[in-house]
Formats: C-alpha cells, structure tokens, sequence
C-alpha cells in the first residue's frame, strides 16, 4: 500500500498530539513509534517523505486510529463512557487497579481509546493482539517507551522500573481475556512490582468473565490475587432483566444515535429497531448510513 504525503502528514499530526501527553524523552517516545530518535526528530521537523517504511507509517496509523477518510462518528458521553471515564481517572489518580467486564458492543473499546488519548502518561494495549507472554511483555514495554528488544526478564525488568518512576502511570489492559494463563499471571506480577505508584484497568466482554470464572472455579494460581489486587469485584453497566436491559440498551442507542443523526424524526423508530433485534452499537453505524 503506497502511502501518500498528504496521508502522512495527517499521521504526523496524530503523532505529535499525542507526544504532549507522554512525560519521557524524545528517544522514549520514539520507541513508542518503533523509531530511533534520529527519524523521530526528523519526523517532528515537518519531514515526511522517504523517512519511515511505509510498513512502519501504517503501523502508526493504526496506533492512533488515524485513517484516509474522516471519521465524523461524534464521541457520547452515554453511561458506559461515564462509567470507564470516572473509574479510569480513579485508578490514575490513586493507582488502584479495577475489572470492568460486560457484554461486547457497548462502546468499552471506543470509549477507553477516547479517554486514554486524553489522559497524560496512560497506555493502553490490545492484548488480543498479544497474547503469549513474551509477545504481551515486549509489546507493553515499546508501548511505554522501552527498548522491548534483548532477553524476556530484561525488558520485564525495565518495564517494572519504568512504571514505577512514571509520574502516575495508567496501563489499560482491553481485551484482556485473550491473554494466554502465563501472560495474564504477568499482570499479578507488574501489580505486584509497582503497587501504589502505578494504576491499572483490565477491560473484557464474555472471554474475560469466562477466564475469571474457569480461574476460580479450577484454583487456578493467581486468579484469586488478581481479583484481589483489582478491587475485589467485576464492574458491570448492562442490567439484568428483560425490562431493566431494554431500557438501558434503548438509552444507550438513543443518546449514540441522536449526537449521529441529522435527521431526529429518525431516531426513536432506529432505537425500536435495534432493540427488537438486539443489534447494538456495531450495527448502528450501518443503520444510521441507511436511514441517510
């Protein structure tokens, strides 16, 4: 894919927009980038052009969600976005550490990208793209800033160190019930090495509820410290009760649906629709193009 100068600046942009709210060195931040200061310096001069692989460009769109055609999807402050955001900003502020593992598709991923992307020394990673161990480790480390290269307990080590002398670092863990049994007793041990300095929040839908629960039930090692250490009990939003959760997904679709919607005489028969066949928010962008 031959990536255009145009489309390169736009990245650039995304880039230096969210250097503002990494604390570390050019040289750190650059390794977040998969980088070395040099290129990175270049790259903040206004460079472009014939710098950086176009490999490594897309792999950077994709880090800040940086595509060709704009994205005018508005953000909604809907109960599930107020939820992640008052327990996110908690965990920072006083570096605790907390579950939230509800059903899929209703807005975690989308809302805790938006909220981190604000947020000074947070970092967030996809563990469904990482979920051995070593892939997991390494990743997390180039996400903070570290050389991720060398031998696995090194770039841990570094890792651990890092997070401690971070000026209240958050670490968001999505998806983490993709995370294989040995990379997920990590997360026991990186909590263990940094408690109190450093804040954590693990995201999940039914995979990570069904790793928890598999966990206790077998006496699995480690699961029952993680609970623990993550405040001793699982965040929900989505009610129970036929009544009680059409409610909560007819606001949910509404308050998405009306912030999106130029045309509000369609909005209520949209929310009916969606709630009758129990579509959720990833079907609603379709939906909304359809009603235009």
């Amino acid at each position: 894919m031959e990536i255009s100068t145009d489309f390169k600046i736009k990245i650039r942009t995304a880039v230096l927009e969210a250097r503002k709210n990494f604390d570390g060195s050019d040289d750190a931040f650059a390794k977040t980038l998969g980088l070395n200061g040099a290129i990175y310096s270049r790259l903040k001069g206004g460079e472009v052009d014939k710098i950086i692989s176009e490999s490594n460009w897309i792999n950077i769109a994709i880090k800040y969600g940086v595509t060709r055609h704009e994205n005018n999807w508005k953000v909604v402050r809907t109960q599930v976005y107020e939820q992640l955001e008052d327990s996110l900003t908690f965990c920072k502020e006083f570096s605790k550490a907390m579950i939230f593992s509800d059903e899929c598709d209703i807005g975690k991923t989308f809302s805790a990208r938006h909220i981190v992307k604000g947020m000074k020394n947070a970092f967030y990673i996809d563990c469904s793209q990482y979920k051995t161990r070593q892939q997991f480790i390494r990743a997390l480390a180039k996400i903070v800033g570290l050389d991720n290269t060398g031998k696995y307990i090194d770039v841990k080590t570094r890792l651990k160190w890092a997070l401690v002398n971070i000026d209240k670092p958050l670490i968001v863990f999505d998806e983490a019930g993709d995370l294989e049994y040995m990379a997920f007793l990590e997360i026991k041990e990186i909590w263990n090495a940094t408690e109190g300095m450093c804040g954590m929040y693990m995201i999940g839908a039914d995979g990570l509820q069904t790793k928890l629960d598999n966990g206790f039930k077998k006496k699995k090692v480690g699961f029952a410290e993680i609970l623990s250490r993550f405040s001793d009990e699982i965040i929900k939003v989505v009610p129970t009760g036929k009544e009680n959760r059409e409610a909560f997904f007819s606001k949910l679709i509404n308050d998405v649906a009306s912030a999106n919607m130029d045309d509000k005489t369609k909005v209520i028969p949209l929310v009916r629709q969606c709630v009758k066949k129990e579509k959720k928010l990833r079907h609603l962008g379709t939906l909304i193009k359809l009603q235009a």
